[in-house]
């Protein structure tokens, strides 16, 4: 039994260590993109905002797209209001600004209609839209002052049909938030390498941008939106097969879009689950290749903790955690320099555990169970 365990978790690791090492080489070969001072980009642009019970949040995001650098007349903001039961409606409305529109979802399809509410915010939007460039975003996001200028000119020497950009949790030092933005600064270097590398699909939609044109001619969310989730993943990658050469990941300081973690520990999970509910929806098989390696090796851990009482057990547990940690923590150096977060990667060793267990429950109920998000139970 023990050379057994011994292989499993040797042919494991070995597989594991290999991918983190491209991530790591990937996202370090990324150029940093900067704008050309003398260049004055043109393109004119629509941000698209979903938004449903947000009247936290909207004011503080609307207020960081008006400080723009970008000329207003070349933008235009379409907040798509989903049934909200709060006053955001009433916020963006008073808002005073020429160039913000509100959509109000529930004057356009029936509250039980649809199964997916952001994907058919975001399709009636873009059919209104007036511009070229479609920018996308969420409520609770803050964004830098040079961030359409900057996406604006690398839109327009690149020629880009879906640009995937950064995103970052702005974290109190509580021990939830602090796992959140570890967690989340891990994927979004995977998700830079990723891109970088056409290794396989992978974005956020709190900052995306795509041609209108690519849009229309991957024919919007058809044929995906019966899923509840995947506005931006299960896009890019339909956008990626009619336009592969024209996927891009952004990689600038100017374009990176602040959020929110989930404030309590339901709230995150339920958040991860619905990630991971998309898992085997992807027609990328890369990507549920890669997600079910993850997965399997997170999975031999807490086998091997759970069997620990033996010696060959306990010995393949420490020697993988450790060996996990360390392959992580060589990965995230880069990418925590970039987002200027080295000072977290302390905690990174004491989270090791629970972003193991997590992995595996988040995994398991994204596949088989269900979830509840902005007050919408999703089966």
């Amino acid at each position: 039994m023990e050379p057994v365990i011994v292989i499993i978790s040797f042919l494991l690791f070995i597989s594991y260590a290999i991918l983190i090492i491209y991530y790591r080489q990937s996202w370090i070969s990324i150029p940093q993109f900067k704008v050309d001072g003398a260049s004055l980009p043109t393109t004119k642009i629509s941000i698209i905002i979903p938004a449903r019970n947000e009247q936290e949040n909207i004011g503080a995001c609307l207020d960081s797209i008006n400080h723009q650098t970008y000329p207003a007349h070349l933008f235009e903001i379409l907040v798509v209001d989903d049934f909200s039961t709060d006053k955001t409606a009433a916020i963006v409305l008073n808002y005073g600004q020429h160039n913000i529109r509100l959509i109000s979802l529930k004057d356009l399809v029936e509250a039980t209609a649809i199964n997916s509410y952001k994907k058919k915010a975001i399709e009636i939007a873009v059919a209104q839209s007036t511009g070229e460039l479609i920018v996308t975003t969420d409520a609770d996001c803050i964004v830098q002052p040079r961030w359409l200028r900057t996406i604006a000119a690398f839109y327009e020497k690149s020629g880009a049909a879906f640009i995937a950009m950064p995103v970052v949790y702005e974290y109190k030092y509580n021990l939830l938030e602090i796992f959140q933005a570890l967690d989340f600064m891990t994927l979004q270097g995977i998700t830079g390498a990723s891109v970088y590398k056409k290794a396989h699909s992978m974005c956020n939609g709190a900052n995306l941008a795509y041609q209108k044109k690519a849009f229309l001619a991957a024919d919007g969310f058809k044929g995906v939106d019966n899923i509840a989730s995947g506005d931006d993943m299960l896009l890019m990658h339909k956008i990626f097969k009619i336009f592969p050469a024209g996927v891009f990941f952004l990689k600038s300081c100017e374009v990176i879009v602040s959020t929110k973690p989930m404030e309590t520990l339901k709230g995150f999970f339920n958040q991860r689950v619905r990630w991971a509910s998309k898992a085997d929806k992807y027609e990328d098989k890369r990507i549920f290749a890669v997600l079910l390696l993850v997965y399997l090796f997170n999975a031999w851990i807490i086998l091997l903790a759970i069997g620990s009482g033996l010696s060959s057990f306990l010995y393949c547990l420490l020697v993988l955690l450790a060996g996990k940690t360390i392959l992580e923590l060589y990965f995230l150096f880069p990418v925590a320099r970039f987002f200027n977060k080295q000072g977290i990667l302390w905690w990174f060793p004491l989270a090791q555990p629970f972003h193991v267990v997590y992995t595996v429950i988040a995994g398991w109920l994204g596949k088989f169970g269900s979830y509840r998000w902005k007050e919408r139970k999703v089966i």
